[in-house]
């Protein structure tokens, strides 16, 4: 794919959509062309699974598998329709959450971890992120957060579950991260959000001219160096 995709994964308040649009308009005031979109959702199909996967419903159904399986339903529309037609245009992609999410969630929720992988292999293929960046927090903060921004609204089903459920997804991400560094960086989201702006706009920065670098290499061209 000749595109760039990013990914933003952690728990639940990490600033996850801040940070997405406040990046996605500094690479555009660099004239790049920019996609950004979420999950679960993005398409028209993974639309229609989010408010039943965002309610419960699937969850209270008593299958255990069903929610994965939404999850990767939602995502194989989601990369079909929009993720991958938009790298393959040379668009440089921005989405908020992604498979680590299903392997962090799902994974610590009991799913076989080989249903997993699977339905992560027929739902992403090779569309794998280029970068993911983790925002990491405090679960304690994260919940406060998360409340704040809700207001009046009751939580999703995600935000219900108790602190110590939150304290593990933290830890999950950590771990995930720790087993991909040449995909995954972690960002401290518990300081101030401009400071938090900066750090990803120099590690998306550092990518995008090391891929560029990386074709004009491959392609023989030297004038970019």
């Amino acid at each position: 794919m000749s595109g760039f995709f990013i990914t933003f994964e952690g728990g639940e308040g990490a600033g996850k959509s801040t940070q997405i649009a406040r990046l996605a308009e500094r690479l555009r005031a660099r004239r790049m062309d920019v996609v950004t979109t979420r999950e679960p959702g993005g398409s028209e199909g993974a639309e229609a699974l989010r408010h039943v996967l965002l309610s419960g419903a699937a969850r209270s159904s008593g299958d255990p598998d069903l929610e994965p399986i939404l999850f990767a339903a939602a995502r194989a529309d989601h990369v079909a329709s929009l993720i991958r037609p938009a790298l393959d245009a040379g668009r440089t992609v921005i989405c908020d959450r992604f498979h680590d999410s299903t392997r962090v969630y799902q994974g610590l929720a009991g799913v076989d971890a080989d249903l997993i992988a699977l339905l992560e292999k027929l739902a992403v293929g090779i569309t794998v992120p280029n970068l993911t960046i983790v925002l990491d927090v405090p679960a304690e903060t994260g919940v406060a957060r998360a409340r704040e921004r809700r207001g009046s609204a009751g939580p999703d089903r995600f935000e219900a579950d108790d602190l110590a459920v939150h304290q593990r997804r933290r830890q999950a991400f950590l771990d995930l991260a720790q087993r991909e560094p040449q995909r995954c960086v972690v960002v401290d989201g518990s300081r101030g959000v401009d400071d938090v702006t900066k750090e990803i706009a120099f590690l998306v920065h550092d990518r995008l001219d090391g891929q560029r670098l990386e074709r004009s290499s491959m392609l023989g061209d030297d004038s970019i160096i």
